[in-house]
């Protein structure tokens, strides 16, 4: 793979419950495990930020490949919702519920944008055959 682009971070503290930064700065949060793990809630959370990256990421590939085929992305958005639990294997595991909008485009076209923007994503790709990823497309 040619890099284009990396990112890195920092996280310190006690995992999930310490600080994350950015080497930039740009991102700078307190972590917290959530309440339903124990947690104070406090900061935010791993899945929070994989939510927000992924939501972002599989938008942009969205935005792309509906650019593409000539489709109207005017007020689209893509929700991600990431769960976390106990795996066969006793740890833990995740799994993606992706929620695509696409008001401009018939439901048939957005179900298939919506696919072939899950071949195009790379948090997609990186999560292939890794973690259940549901798709869904709804109507606005």
């Amino acid at each position: 793979m040619k890099t284009l682009y990396t990112a890195e971070a920092l996280a310190t503290g006690d995992g999930r419950n310490g600080h994350a930064r950015t080497d930039d700065g740009k991102v700078d949060v307190n972590l917290a495990a959530p309440k339903e793990m124990g947690g104070s809630g406090e900061g935010t959370n791993p899945e929070q930020l994989f939510a927000a990256g992924y939501a972002a990421c599989f938008h942009s590939a969205l935005r792309l490949v509906a650019k593409q085929d000539g489709a109207d992305v005017t007020d689209s958005a893509v929700g991600a919702r990431v769960s976390i639990g106990p795996n066969d294997a006793g740890g833990f595991g995740l799994a993606v519920a992706l929620e695509v909008t696409l008001p401009h485009v018939d439901h048939d076209k957005a179900l298939e944008l919506t696919e072939k923007a899950h071949q195009v994503c790379p948090y997609s790709n990186a999560t292939h055959g890794n973690i259940d990823v549901a798709l869904s497309v709804t109507e606005d």
